[in-house]
């Protein structure tokens, strides 16, 4: 398998680097600086693009460059959030205009400019993939204030649904993650029934989308899943 995966340096894009990999597995991590420690078999090929995408154009085309030429899989785990997102300080009316314009740059404007520019390397593939890693606080009647953040997570999702539709006879198969609160202290290196402990069952072990998404990639090019929500048991928002 030749895998990418966007935003790879930590949590979640951390556990898909270090969970995914098989013997035989080439994985190019990208994220603005590459961490130091990851735990993956000395088989596996590991590759890293250090880019910021606060600049889109110019990370987009740097990243494109520096890309392998085919994956098979590409996940893409990019996002940020207002500074208070998920207290109870958050008020969009103190969100500077500076910080607003930044998280569309990066949530939106810069998946669109890279998406353009990778997709061209799955569509060799005999079962191309792409996994687009949202969440719950962009889908209607989320429960939830954060505006630009919500607003570029459901962007995400219309993102997904326009890719699906334009490489459909390619076989591209396009799923969209909509994920709850994570637990991104603990990596896989802590055993999953502790790591389900955190949070009294209001947060997503990263174990759990990391098995989830080895499914997703032993699926044949026959079927697809579209959309898959997997929030914490505890969420009363779900």
């Amino acid at each position: 398998m030749r895998l990418m995966v966007v935003g790879a340096s930590r949590g979640l894009g951390r556990a898909f680097i270090e969970g995914l990999c098989a013997s035989g597995d080439s994985v190019v991590g990208v994220s603005r600086a590459r961490p130091n420690d990851l735990s993956v078999p000395d088989s596996v090929r590991l590759d890293w693009i250090e880019s910021d995408l606060a600049a889109p154009l110019e990370a987009a085309v740097q990243i494109e460059q520096q890309a392998p030429p085919e994956l098979d899989v590409l996940i893409y785990n990019l996002g940020i959030w207002e500074e208070a997102a998920f207290t109870d300080e958050y008020k969009f009316l103190d969100d500077s205009d500076e910080s607003i314009v930044a998280m569309v740059n990066i949530n939106i404007t810069a998946t669109i400019l890279l998406l353009k520019r990778l997709i061209p390397k799955l569509l060799g593939s005999t079962n191309p993939k792409l996994i687009l890693t949202g969440s719950t606080s962009g889908l209607r009647q989320s429960g939830r204030p954060e505006v630009t953040f919500g607003a570029s997570k459901s962007s995400l999702t219309g993102i997904g649904d326009a890719l699906r539709e334009s490489f459909r006879d390619d076989g591209l198969a396009v799923t969209c993650l909509q994920l709850g609160y994570l637990n991104t202290e603990d990596g896989l290196s802590v055993p999953l029934d502790e790591a389900a402990l955190r949070g009294e069952g209001q947060l997503v072990p990263v174990h759990d989308v990391v098995n989830v998404v080895k499914t997703l990639l032993n699926l044949s090019g026959a079927s697809y899943v579209r959309e898959l929500v997997l929030p914490a048991i505890r969420d009363e928002r779900f």
